[in-house]
């Protein structure tokens, strides 16, 4: 039996190359990126590059990821007509426990201080995931959970993540992690938020985006696992759960979209993944990136990946209406998601 499917009613987005969600995608659509010199030194002596979000002030630690989150979700609000934040709940991604650097309060702290900000409360329903970079796809796990009880009509599923900080920096820095003058093979630093409107899937006149199925895995040969060679069992597993809540195989989709950002263990793990579940030969089978534009901002990146694919396919620049998105965390968890656009569901 498939599960429910999810409609992605809104979006809203808080990166280094836009404020709102429009403004990103079309830079993003563009290959506009924002890497800049930091404040922040290498082991080299050279200035490290950092995709950073511009605001008004020169706000840092929790305080930044509270003005960024609020500004997402205000977006949400203000694009999705008679959306109530008092009985919409709010699943909100954060950075994994063993994130270095982690910044303190995330799980307690920060939707009250966002709320505080908003001058709205959320359903009480609301709660943090500190999941990394799959912290959306198990946001949207709970939201079909809280929707298909009928109690709730809508929930809003959001991320927000910095890697912008010493500590993160200059331990990603001695895992030789992070694109420096001494590292080819590293990722640039960023920082985001996003948020995604989703609800049960209905009949519609108008176009919508689905999220038709998520699966989890796990990975034994992980980024910083030495002792086992990588063989892609975590992704395999996930995108295969995915594909089974849809009743399809990975032939069906366009393109992919993923959370890789710069390092090649995952455009490995990416390309092995394929190999193993990819039957049919097709012509075209495109990836996409967003941190080549925004860096790698952790657990923004899921509801920033979403944003882009809706905006796509709504102004039909992408490959198709079929898409495939995964993502995984250095602890080895992995996530996959289906989507599908309908230009038009009959009633």
């Amino acid at each position: 039996m498939s599960a429910p499917a999810l409609a992605i009613l809104g979006t809203g987005m808080v990166t280094g190359v836009g404020l709102t969600a429009p403004a990103a995608c079309a830079a993003m659509r563009c290959a506009i990126d924002n890497f800049q010199e930091t404040r922040f030194m290498d082991a080299g002596g050279e200035w490290l590059l950092g995709c950073e979000v511009p605001l008004a002030q020169p706000w840092r630690g929790r305080t930044k990821l509270v003005k960024m989150l609020a500004m997402a979700l205000q977006e949400c609000l203000d694009g999705v007509p008679a959306l109530d934040p008092a009985s919409t709940p709010l699943i909100l991604g954060v950075a994994e426990a063993t994130r270095p650097g982690r910044l303190e309060g995330l799980d307690d702290a920060l939707i009250p201080e966002v709320e505080a900000e908003l001058g709205r409360r959320f359903h009480p329903g609301s709660r943090v995931i500190a999941g990394g970079r799959i912290a959306v796809a198990a946001g949207l796990w709970r939201a079909r959970e809280l929707l298909a009880s009928r109690a709730i009509d809508r929930v809003i599923v959001a991320g927000v993540d910095g890697l912008l900080i010493a500590p993160t920096l200059a331990a990603f820095e001695a895992r030789d992690r992070l694109l420096t003058s001494q590292n080819s093979n590293g990722f640039i630093p960023g920082e985001a938020a996003a948020a995604l409107v989703v609800e049960l899937a209905r009949p519609s006149e108008a176009p919508q985006l689905l999220c038709m199925g998520l699966g989890f895995g796990t990975e034994p040969a992980h980024v910083e696992a030495e002792d086992q060679p990588l063989r892609a069992d975590g992704l395999v597993d996930a995108i295969r759960g995915a594909l089974a809540e849809v009743g399809s195989t990975l032939a069906a989709t366009d393109f992919r979209i993923v959370d890789v950002s710069g390092e090649q263990y995952g455009f490995k793990e990416a390309a092995l993944a394929l190999g193993r579940l990819l039957r049919e030969r097709k012509a075209e089978y495109d990836i996409w990136h967003p941190a080549d534009c925004i860096g790698e901002v952790g657990a923004a990146i899921g509801a920033v990946m979403l944003g882009v694919t809706r905006a796509a396919v709504t102004k039909a620049y992408a490959p198709g209406n079929h898409v495939l998105a995964h993502f995984g965390n250095d602890d080895g968890r992995r996530a996959a998601a289906i989507l599908s656009y309908q230009p038009v569901r009959a009633s």
